[in-house]
């Protein structure tokens, strides 16, 4: 564990997706390195799905539903008919182009569809994309595990048989079910919570991730979605007014890491690195097949009246990112003795490794490429402090960039929205508490408390005399993000 955390700052510092290093720390550990033998399936993929639901309630108590609200039928639709359409096409390309069976080549297409939460929450939240689009792809993620599983599932019944498959009722009833439960927990803690009088705060973080496990265990004793329960329960209770809010978001990241380190790990250790070279060929085959074909195809198809421009749309399918979710997922064919699955284990670890280097380093350069990262964007603070809590406020950052017409607009005409209020200005690395006369200059940096209420209107003012200075309002320049 404090290797893995070691690399993360590695990782962070080097520019490399973090998942990379704890895949490889649990290679290095293996049999083929430093010999400590697991080969476990079933234990892989209990202790897996466990990691994947912790990893899913750390999203959805840290997503803010402002951010996802207007896009959730875009996202419901990818998470679907999205996952459908790649499945599909991936799964031809791999039956055509390497004659596997179609039993392995649906479950390799329906393995790989699903992007990952673990990837897109930790590699998305550090782009300052567009609300539209960050909240799609996160929404998406925590969607899609839930179709994905009852495929996989699906297609690793022994003997296959694709005309006996009970798809569309299955799909249904587990989404619809899976659903119901998770919202129907998240409602009952947010009812609760604040009206319970813990003797402890710590005890409020605990309680709130129990309330998201109980989501997970019911919908799975129900044969519903367990995953997409979680994540729904932990997207209510995240967007509540629960007591100790930022000691809750704190202590789901932090369970949210350990849950990454200890599955990638225990991913690492179950791959034979011998192994891997045999596959490399089919694995960077289908992965171009799925990132420059069934990707797109499924975010096109998805998409069609929803309006959402071409940059957008290219974004959205480059940044599929694949993670733990199909490595784990190719554990299930292994422990029903699928035929040929272990050369499918073998397939998706490369294909993962491979192409998440190469798309989550490009992704910031498409982002600006395709004009999506927005020129005046906050960002917020991720930090803990009573006063916030009790005030319900967050701290955002904003830069000023060449080019901005905030540049000479003083404190007072920038007229924020109240209690919104600029605490702090760095400029040349020196800080200093603004006056109302006080005038922003390009490359200011700002630090602004306002409050969940109000955050959006400030973001919105800050937009519009970025555009059209102080005299944003008699421009009827509304601030809209782009």
């Amino acid at each position: 564990m404090l290797v893995s955390v070691a690399a993360t700052r590695v990782a962070t510092r080097v520019g490399l997706p973090t998942l990379l290093l704890f895949l490889g720390l649990g290679v290095l550990m293996g049999e083929d390195v430093l010999g400590l033998h697991f080969d476990d399936a079933r234990l892989t993929q209990d202790l897996g799905t466990a990691a994947l639901a912790v990893i899913l309630i750390e999203g959805g108590l840290t997503t803010r539903w402002n951010d996802i609200k207007s896009v959730l039928a875009p996202a419901g639709v990818l998470a679907t008919v999205g996952v459908g359409v790649s499945t599909v096409v991936t799964a031809a390309g791999a039956h055509l182009l390497f004659g596997f069976s179609w039993q392995l080549s649906f479950l390799l297409g329906a393995t790989v569809s699903s992007t990952d939460a673990a990837a897109v929450f930790s590699v998305l939240r550090a782009l300052p994309l567009p609300r539209r689009v960050a909240g799609l792809l996160e929404a998406e993620s925590g969607f899609n595990d839930a179709p994905t599983v009852i495929l996989v599932l699906l297609f690793s019944e022994q003997p296959f048989d694709p005309q006996a498959l009970p798809l569309a009722g299955d799909l249904v009833y587990e989404l619809a079910a899976g659903a119901a439960i998770g919202l129907a927990v998240g409602w009952l803690g947010a009812r609760l919570l604040p009206r319970v009088a813990l003797p402890a705060s710590g005890l409020y973080p605990l309680a709130t991730f129990g309330f998201c496990l109980l989501g997970f265990a019911a919908a799975g004793s129900a044969h519903a979605s367990g995953f997409l329960a979680a994540y729904l329960a932990a997207l209510v209770l995240g967007n509540a007014s629960l007591p100790h809010r930022a000691a809750t978001r704190s202590f789901a990241e932090g369970l949210g890491w350990l849950a990454q380190i200890g599955l990638f790990v225990l991913l690492g250790l179950l791959v034979a690195p011998s192994e891997l070279p045999g596959q490399l060929l089919p694995s960077l085959a289908i992965g171009l097949l799925l990132l420059l074909l069934a990707r797109p195809l499924g975010v096109v198809a998805s998409l069609v009246g929803f309006r959402v421009p071409w940059r957008e749309q290219v974004f959205l399918s480059w940044a599929g990112l694949r993670g733990a979710v199909p490595i784990v997922l190719a554990t299930f064919p292994i422990v029903r003795d699928v035929p040929h699955s272990h050369r499918l284990l073998n397939i998706v670890f490369v294909l993962v490794v491979v192409f998440t280097v190469v798309q989550g380093g490009t992704l910031s350069l498409l982002a600006r490429r395709l004009h999506l990262v927005p020129r005046d964007a906050t960002a917020e603070v991720p930090i803990e402090a009573a006063p916030l809590d009790v005030l319900d406020a967050e701290l955002l950052t904003l830069r000023i960039e060449p080019g901005s017409r905030l540049h000479s607009v003083s404190v007072l005409e920038l007229r924020l929205p109240e209690p919104s209020v600029i605490t702090l200005i760095i400029r040349d690395g020196h800080t200093f508490v603004p006056a109302a006369a006080t005038q922003l200059r390009t490359g200011d940096e700002l630090l602004i408390v306002t409050t969940r209420r109000t955050r959006d209107d400030t973001e919105r003012r800050l937009r519009a005399v970025s555009r059209g200075g102080r005299l944003a309002t008699w421009l009827h320049e509304p601030g809209d993000a782009l």
